[in-house]
């Protein structure tokens, strides 16, 4: 149990830091309080995690071979300690990022044998996670807008219409999260044998909802009202957006991030609106998160590694 703690911590910091990107734009419009938001996530990151989780284990946790429970120990901290960090900066971190960086900087370091296709594909990934949710955020963006203002007239139904749509889309966001990134946390002890899969659900699924439960208030502000400001129909198409790539991904077993998915949806929203409307400050220092994540990562846990091999070995 010792040497799965560093994927529980882990699994902490991914619902900290990215319950923000399911129902972070909901609560600061004002559509769902914290607590509700908190709830409904908890929930249906579980039913994620059971349901669709087990898909990504394979792509994660086969991306370096060899690594020893030690290093698979400094893998999963290196991530989490990341992921913490940037949590506490208030800034959307990308656990995927982070499990990968680390994946790298250890099987550097111990000559282990890293799959750089599995890479490549994370990273082909994560390139086209912002930019396809930004895509489906302007097409949703004009196609609700047309349906909408020609089947409901009445303003309050207007409202409470956008209301429930965004919760309902809130828990299908959540479930996208479970499902996809599930693997980040756990794949890699399922794969090394240390675990069995449905233990690993239940475990990995159990540390994600903790974190959403105790830490995620300081992120929801960032993803809520940093980039541009999301009235309630905009918050709406911008989880929509992000939990679809989310699911997209999920369903061909390759982890991305939340953060990114969220990120580019909240920025098509922008675009649709007006450049001016975004603040591109605070894009940019997101975009810096992403970049110190991954290769702050891969440093962590190649040193650590290092060090670990000198006086330990």
């Amino acid at each position: 149990m010792f040497k799965l703690l560093p994927g529980i911590y882990l699994g902490w910091g991914l619902g900290a830091n990215d319950a923000a990107n399911v129902f972070g734009p909901q609560a600061h419009s004002g559509i769902i309080s914290y607590r509700g938001a908190i709830l409904f996530t908890s929930i249906f990151i579980m039913l994620g995690a059971m349901i669709g989780g087990a898909r990504g284990f394979e792509h994660i946790g086969a991306m370096v071979q060899g690594l020893t429970p030690a290093e698979i120990f400094i893998v999963t901290f290196s991530a989490g300690v990341m992921m913490n960090l940037m949590s506490f900066a208030k800034i959307p971190a990308s656990t995927s990022h982070a499990i990968v960086g680390s994946m790298i900087g250890a099987g550097l370091a111990a000559g282990s044998a890293v799959d750089y296709s599995k890479v490549m594909k994370s990273v082909y990934c994560w390139i086209v996670t912002p930019i396809g949710a930004a895509i489906f955020t302007v097409i949703f963006y004009h196609l609700l807008s047309f349906i909408w203002a020609k089947r409901i007239k009445n303003i309050m139904m207007l409202n409470r219409t956008i209301r429930i749509a965004s919760i309902v889309i809130g828990c299908y966001g959540a479930y996208s999260l479970g499902a996809n990134n599930l693997a980040n946390v756990v794949g890699i002890y399922v794969e090394s044998g240390m675990i069995g899969a449905f233990n690993a659900q239940i475990l990995g699924g159990l540390a994600i909802v903790f974190g959403v439960v105790t830490y995620s208030k300081n992120v929801m502000s960032t993803v809520g009202s940093g980039i541009t400001v999301l009235d309630p129909f905009s918050a709406l198409v911008t989880i929509l957006s992000g939990s679809l790539v989310l699911h997209i991904f999920a369903q061909m077993g390759v982890p991305v991030s939340s953060s990114q998915a969220v990120v580019g949806a909240v920025l098509g929203v922008g675009l649709v609106k007006g450049a001016k409307t975004v603040s591109y400050g605070k894009l940019a220092l997101i975009f810096a998160g992403w970049v110190v994540t991954l290769a702050g990562t891969v440093l962590f846990s190649f040193l650590a590694c290092k060090a670990y091999t000198k006086f330990f070995i």
